[in-house]
């Protein structure tokens, strides 16, 4: 397969809450400290959500510990600002409940006077391509794939697609790429081809909006392979490069992402799908402090990370 693939075994189980607390697997949380204040005032909190893949009961634990929701799953975080990184679907068990989730938390932070806003990550991509376009054959640089063949290799759950509505769909392929939250640049991929794509925020959103209103599956594909791409900020003098012009050219301080597992990005497994349990107590922060990785593993038995920005120092 190309190296875009990241596949998922397809008779691997999903690991879903009861199974993960049977296995003492904790569902939540990241112990770093962060500061009191969010820099801007008259602004609350700012907040990053990582990977979620599908693990809804995890994402609610989480966010509970946090104060955001409630026991009823309602927002009470009051002006208080949620960014998740994208990967709503897919390898966990109810990734459109997640949406469900995301969308109603904009609803309800917006009347709160603070907001709940989401970018758009690979696997939103890839399920948008399935649903479109099916078995519809694209050039995949090693051969003939489709997305439909690429969806079920990175853990497509059936479900999710039987579950998946016009409003879904409508909601995926309206999502920002990349957004600027206090002198942080939000991405999902640790990549850099959002410079393909605009010299500014605004028109890199908008350019990958029109692309998927195209409608078109080989454009699509091609927008997928970009977000497929990781590990740009790994390598020692590269990696603080690669960050740098990426600020330089976007704006803000540090570059936060999602995307890359941290036991992954670390070395620690061979793939996005490691069988063992790594440690992650937190966010990953490397390439000269300039960047903040937020994928803790939650398909691999790690952790769903949240986290206040600005990390503490």
């Amino acid at each position: 397969m190309p190296e875009e693939y990241t596949p998922t075994a397809r008779d691997l189980p999903v690991v879903g809450a009861a199974a993960a607390a049977g296995q003492g697997r904790e569902p939540t949380m990241v112990d770093l400290p962060a500061a009191a204040s969010s820099g801007n005032d008259g602004d609350g909190p700012l907040y990053v959500v990582g990977d979620v893949h599908g693990y809804l009961d995890e994402l609610r634990a989480a966010l509970r510990q946090f104060g955001i929701i409630d026991a009823d799953n309602r927002w009470i975080a009051g002006n208080a600002r949620l960014w998740f990184l994208g990967d709503f679907t897919d390898r966990g068990p109810d990734g459109i409940g997640v949406i469900d989730l995301v969308m109603q938390l904009s609803a309800e932070a917006a009347a709160a006077g603070g907001y709940c806003k989401a970018l758009m990550g690979n696997h939103e991509l890839l399920l948008l391509g399935a649903k479109r376009f099916g078995d519809t054959p694209v050039n995949s640089g090693a051969g003939t794939a489709s997305f439909q063949a690429a969806w079920l290799l990175n853990g497509g759950q059936r479900s999710d697609m039987e579950r998946l509505a016009d409003h879904h769909v409508q909601w995926m392929s309206r999502l920002d790429a990349i957004a600027l939250a206090d002198n942080h640049l939000l991405v999902h991929s640790d990549a850099t081809g959002y410079l393909d794509y605009g010299s500014t925020i605004e028109d890199v959103n908008d350019a990958i909006t029109e692309a998927l209103q195209r409608n078109e599956a080989e454009e699509t594909w091609e927008l997928f392979r970009k977000f497929t791409k990781r590990f740009a900020f790994r390598e020692e003098t590269a990696g603080p490069a690669a960050v740098r012009e990426l600020l330089d050219t976007f704006g803000g301080k540090r570059i936060v992402h999602g995307h890359s597992p941290i036991p992954y990005l670390l070395g620690e497994v061979d793939s996005e799908d490691g069988e063992s349990a790594p440690t992650v107590t937190g966010p990953h922060v490397y390439a000269d402090g300039l960047a903040i990785a937020m994928d803790g593993g939650v398909t691999m038995g790690a952790k769903l990370l949240i986290a206040q920005l600005p990390l503490a120092q």
